[in-house]
């Protein structure tokens, strides 16, 4: 890091120790570890020990709280692999994944707009600044990296404020989950927080992309009232968090995935707060289905729908007028075997799915358009797979 980006860190720190807030400390943080190279961490906090001030121990206890080297992929398999989903679920190219530009909600800023509150902290508050989770999982710069930031920041808390040792010392208070779109091409997690003194409530939103797999490709930490312009559904806070970890997991694991240009300056404090929810569930599925409750009293219903839940698959909530196409003149003719009753209740079991789904004017309509098609397109032995046609030929 260059001198001058230095000399600016060091006066951002500066007016962090007048603000007094954790949050916005923390925050601060992220985004200065997300300017640094790999080869500056090393040098950068070496600086910053031998600086000596306040404001540069700051610095360090803050880095060591978020401790951006941590990572959701487990050390034990970091293997990356470039598909996002199987390949008998790909997608027209009509339902491209996210671009650079992607935000889980429109018109709101970084998370820099949550206004901290002042008031500083008791210097006898116990407890060492925790980085919220835990801490023994690979990083992305290695694991060297990631203990640098810690094994800096030794003994520097003792030195500062009381406040500074709240950063990480985070209690959920809830959690919600439910689609960004009309269409559920991304599904938003979200997280609410304040710190161990009651203060700074804050909200974490991270959107899942659906298109390409269900990775994390933004994150925004914002006041609670933003969650009254999102239409989410309240559910148990250690599903949802873990939905968050499995989202930033899955990113690490596809090369070249698309996130948002933002995602780098939150990820750290995102990690850090979806570890800190208790009972976390890992892997953390999707309930959508089984609590479907809308199934027609047909003949051939419950196959239909056992066909249906395996395409949509873990991603329940994606649910667009391509889709509809992709299900029923595609994946359905090359993969499923039905019989008569299962295909001609077909139609009416994805109407019921659709409804449930938020009954989109075009969705319907596409099923509309697609579903007379469906017996010919059952009928024609030539678009099914091979492994179909094993499968038949073994009945």
């Amino acid at each position: 890091m260059s001198t001058t980006a230095f000399t600016t860190a060091i006066a951002q720190a500066r007016d962090l120790l007048r603000w007094c807030s954790p949050l916005r400390t923390e925050l601060w943080a992220a985004r200065l570890a997300a300017d640094l190279e790999p080869d500056e961490v090393e040098p950068f906090l070496q600086q910053l020990s031998e600086d000596g001030r306040t404001e540069a121990q700051l610095t360090l206890a803050a880095l060591a709280a978020v401790d951006p080297a941590a990572d959701a992929r487990p050390a034990s398999d970091t293997r990356p692999t470039t598909e996002a989903r199987p390949a008998s679920d790909a997608q027209p190219a009509s339902e491209a994944g996210p671009t650079s530009d992607t935000r889980p909600a429109s018109g709101e800023g970084p998370a820099s707009h949550v206004e901290p509150v002042s008031g500083e902290g008791s210097a006898s508050e116990v407890g060492p600044v925790s980085g919220g989770g835990g801490r023994g999982e690979a990083g992305s710069q290695g694991p060297e990296a990631a203990s640098a930031y810690v094994r800096a920041a030794g003994g520097v808390v003792e030195t500062l404020p009381g406040w500074v040792r709240r950063m990480g010392r985070v209690v959920c208070e809830g959690g919600w989950y439910g689609k960004a779109d009309p269409y559920g091409e991304q599904a938003l997690a979200a997280l609410s927080f304040r710190y161990e003194n009651g203060k700074e409530p804050h909200l974490l939103v991270v959107a899942i992309d659906q298109v390409n797999g269900g990775l994390a490709v933004d994150a925004v930490v914002e006041e609670v009232k933003f969650l009254d312009d999102l239409d989410l559904r309240a559910e148990e806070p250690g599903m949802v968090a873990g939905r968050v970890l499995d989202a930033f997991e899955l990113g690490d694991r596809i090369m070249g995935a698309l996130v948002t240009d933002t995602l780098p300056a939150v990820r750290p404090v995102a990690l850090s707060r979806a570890r800190a929810v208790p009972d976390l569930v890992r892997p953390a599925p999707d309930d959508t289905i089984s609590r479907f409750r809308e199934l027609p009293d047909l003949p051939g219903a419950r196959e239909a729908f056992e066909k249906l839940a395996e395409f949509v698959g873990d991603r329940p909530l994606w649910w667009s007028p391509a889709r509809v196409t992709q299900f029923l003149t595609y994946w359905l003719p090359r993969e499923a075997i039905l019989s008569e009753a299962g295909i001609a209740a077909m139609p009416e079991v994805v109407r019921a799915w659709s409804r449930y789904c938020g009954a989109h004017p075009a969705v319907l309509a596409q099923v509309e358009a697609d579903a007379p098609r469906l017996p010919a397109l059952m009928a024609d032995e030539s678009l099914a797979s091979l492994g179909k046609r094993i499968a038949k030929n073994r009945l």
